[in-house]
């Protein structure tokens, strides 16, 4: 796989994980467990906004910010 190859693999795979972190985050905003969020200043970041603090999170690390408030307001 030569650079050019590798590096639109790895747009796909980032454009997929913003989706799904921008479903996630819709759901929680809906469930008013964040109070808003959006593209992050840095491509590599997504902005949260939870108990009115704007949270610049890594990617994989927002996903999974996401993942276990969610969870967390199923169970309780």
């Amino acid at each position: 796989m030569c650079g050019i190859e590798r590096q639109q693999s790895m747009n796909s795979t980032e454009a997929a994980l913003r989706d799904e972190i921008r479903e996630l985050a819709e759901e929680a905003f809906h469930q008013k467990l964040i109070s808003g969020h959006g593209d992050g200043p840095d491509i590599n970041e997504y902005q949260i906004v939870y108990q009115g603090k704007p949270r610049h999170l890594p990617l994989e690390q927002a996903r999974f910010f996401l993942t276990n408030l969610l969870y967390r307001s199923r169970i309780h």
